[in-house]
């Protein structure tokens, strides 16, 4: 069989050339293009992801904040009835800062809002911040903090670790994951730590009716409710309430308060999916006197703590179950000072209608959620109760105003607040828009960007999709590997209308003791006749026959260390590239994956920490550009040299599109650093002169993947780090 526009050998395998180093490049010289502004906008898919957090401010109306532990911060527009994203400005050296663990305002300035940030407690990782605005989020400042704030590490959901003292808004207090009280005397320009003995603090909040007395919930040993009167100089232990980790605290109208308590695992700090057990306990007014107001569960078998805890402005107490999977999580209501509770288990009507995806999640189960860390009312509006919880937020449209046997009402409120982790995004020649493999909820495919999916929907839906690819010639022929179902991968006919399992898979689940390894990424050939699935740090496996059986592919590099991903040409079928990061070569087959023999070799040798990420061009044979951490490499097809693109200093991620003239090269999406200046690029002209297509005030932190639209000029996707799926067009052309 002849392969054409390749040299072939033995009848099977691809043969190329070798690398041409910078002092040979022959790419043409980079000059100036006039930018063309871009207009960005979410794709609607639903929520999705952990919402750990809500601030209503206590004094001005309709105002209402909530964080997220990947996906950044976000305030409620009411009128639109839609979600703001407050973060998106966030550079890639600060994507971290999309990890959000606290929120603060000022109770005398409603324009005035803090944010505690960061990711991870890792050494590797960014260091945190607190952010600060002015103007409700629209622009921030920067404190940047000596230590690590963990706003997806265990015990983000409890707080709030951050607030401004009501009687001093230049004082601020900030309650770290392992680092102890940091306390700002200037407005939040600045913090120094105290001299608290705390190490792990779950919350801290400013007494409302006693100046002199500050808060604050310890995840220090088993844990505890800590007071100080010195202005966090120092905490005692408070006597009364149990030895466990306070999550949350309320206080109410008549001056008494409220904690919800939970006891994990051993370890002080509190994962959502550790709480064994916990408890409410209230303090009297008065007499200062503690007692236990804990719900009773609904049996004996009921297990778990509380997190989420609020008072309304009438008196009614809500509090929220943590880590009960069995028989669910809960929130119950007192109207009498926590002498009686009442769970809204059964008494709630949740509406999931408008999110297809959330439908199918659900499972047709009307239950009050999982991973319900935080709850608020509506000081301005009795009627409003919001919660959050592993997969979104639910807003109450009738808590206070239902009587008798009328269910209270629940909205999914997620409209423009995507916080999901799409992890891969592919954008088919026919059929689809896009594709977005996503983590918890599996994802879709979009055939109207202005909609959420629910034709193509990735089922089942509590899955992590690791990979989607689809057939370059045959685009409805769609495959995915999946992290829960019975042999780990999917296939589609009909481009993702309806799937089915493969037969078996080569995906082997470590053996105890062995180190995580997740399915991996799999790719379909051009026609559709040959798969090649590489599991997670493991060999490749090669499949003709619509993955009813599996082989091991020959010559394919064994990484332990790193995860290879195999490319599937999409124009000639059971052609394979990958790149082995170990050789620094480009691998390559011409038999559907059985065999893999040197295609290109003479890159640089790379870092371990180093990325590197091979792509070919749709529409083209063997057209390859490999983006790493030290530069752009092109070679459009076996004759020609792969050559460095100049003026390309890192590149991140690439993807191609529809030419913008009809009949010229394709689009080359970009995100990287071009003549030193991060952004999103677009090449219109092999890689020869880039223009920049995003703005300071959307960068998005982390993205994960870019996808040109193959079909509309000038329209690609974005995969940041937390915010599901984005799409940009130049600005004025529709949907």
């Amino acid at each position: 069989m002849k392969i054409e526009g390749t040299r072939r050998w033995s009848g099977k395998v691809l043969l190329g050339c070798a690398v041409l180093l910078p002092s040979m490049l022959t790419a043409p010289p980079s000059s100036a293009q006039k930018a063309t502004p871009y207009a960005w906008q979410t794709v609607p898919f639903g929520g999705g992801g952990y919402v750990d957090g809500f601030v209503y401010h206590p004094r001005a109306k309709d105002i209402l904040y909530t964080l997220t532990d990947i996906g950044g911060l976000y305030r409620y527009d009411y009128e639109a009835k839609r979600w703001l994203p407050l973060l998106d400005h966030l550079s890639r050296q600060d994507g971290d800062l999309m990890g959000v663990l606290g929120i603060a305002l000022d109770p005398a300035n409603p324009d005035r809002v803090y944010a505690a940030c960061g990711l991870y407690l890792n050494q590797w990782s960014r260091k945190g911040a607190i952010l600060r605005s002015n103007d409700r989020g629209k622009t921030w400042q920067v404190a940047e903090l000596p230590i690590h704030v963990g706003g997806n590490a265990d015990g983000r959901g409890s707080g709030e670790r951050l607030v401004v003292d009501p009687r001093n808004p230049d004082t601020l207090y900030y309650g770290s994951n392992e680092d102890g009280l940091w306390k700002s005397v200037d407005g939040g320009r600045s913090f120094a730590r105290t001299g608290a003995g705390l190490r792990a603090f779950s919350l801290v909040a400013a007494d409302p009716a006693d100046a002199s007395s500050l808060w604050a919930g310890t995840a220090d040993g088993q844990g505890g409710l800590m007071l100080s009167q010195d202005g966090g100089q120092s905490f005692k232990p408070v006597a009364g309430p149990p030895a466990m980790v306070p999550q949350r605290l309320a206080f109410a109208p008549d001056g008494s308060l409220y904690v919800a308590f939970s006891k994990g695992d051993g370890k002080g700090t509190i994962n959502p999916n550790n709480a064994q057990k916990g408890a409410v306990w209230k303090r009297d007014a008065k007499s200062g006197e503690w007692r236990d107001v804990t719900p009773k569960g609904p049996g004996s078998n009921a297990s778990g703590g509380f997190s989420g805890i609020d008072v309304a402005r009438d008196g009614t107490v809500a509090v929220s179950t943590l880590g009960r999977w069995f028989p669910s999580d809960d929130i119950y209501v007192s109207r009498d000072g926590g002498e009686s509770w009442t769970g809204m288990q059964g008494k709630a009507r949740h509406r999931p209608d408008d999110y297809p995806w959330l439908v199918n999640y659900l499972n047709g189960e009307d239950k009050m959620g999982h991973w319900i860390s935080d709850l608020k009312f509506n000081p301005f509006n009795p009627d409003e109760m919001v919660y959050g919880t592993g997969y979104g937020v639910w807003m109450s449209r009738n808590f206070a105003s239902a009587k008798g046997d009328q269910k209270v009402d629940f909205d999914f409120a997620v409209n423009n607040l995507e916080e999901t982790a799409t992890l891969q995004l592919v954008a088919p020649t026919r059929g689809a828009r896009v594709m977005a493999a996503m983590g918890d909820i599996a994802g879709g495919a979009w055939d109207d960007l202005t909609q959420t999916p629910s034709k193509r929907l990735f089922t089942p839906n509590r899955e992590n999709v690791f990979s989607v690819d689809y057939a370059g010639l045959k685009p409805d022929m769609v495959v995915r590997t999946t992290a829960n179902s019975p042999n780990n991968g999917f296939h589609s006919r009909d481009g993702g209308v309806m799937w089915e399992s493969f037969a078996s898979t080569p995906y082997r689940k470590p053996a105890q003791g062995e180190g995580w390894r997740n399915p991996g990424s799999i790719a379909i050939s051009a026609g559709g006749t040959a798969l090649v699935w590489a599991p997670e740090k493991d060999g490749a496996y090669y499949s003709a026959d619509g993955g009813k059986s599996w082989q091991r592919s020959a010559g394919w590099p064994v990484d332990k260390e790193q995860s290879l991903k195999p490319v599937a040409d999409k124009t000639y079928d059971r052609i394979f590239y990958v790149f082995d990061r170990s050789t620094s070569r480009i691998l390559a087959s011409g038999d559907g994956g059985a065999q893999f023999n040197v295609l290109v070799e003479g890159f640089p040798k790379l870092e371990p920490w180093q990325q590197a990420k091979l792509a070919v061009v749709p529409g083209r044979v063997r057209d390859l550009w490999l983006a790493t951490s030290i530069g752009l490499f092109h070679s459009p097809d076996s004759k020609s040299k792969m050559a460095q693109i100049r003026n390309v200093d890192e590149p991140w991620a690439i993807s191609f599109g529809a030419p913008m003239v009809k009949g010229n090269y394709p689009a080359i999406y970009l995100w990287g650093k071009v003549k030193g200046a991060e952004g999103l690029w677009r090449s219109d002209d092999t890689g020869a002169n880039w223009v920049r297509i995003n703005d300071d005030a959307h960068r998005y932190g982390e993205l994960r993947a870019i996808a040109g639209d193959m079909v509309e000029p000038g329209t690609v996707y974005l995969a940041p780090h937390g915010r599901g799926v984005i799409v940009g067009r130049p600005a004025g052309q529709g949907n």
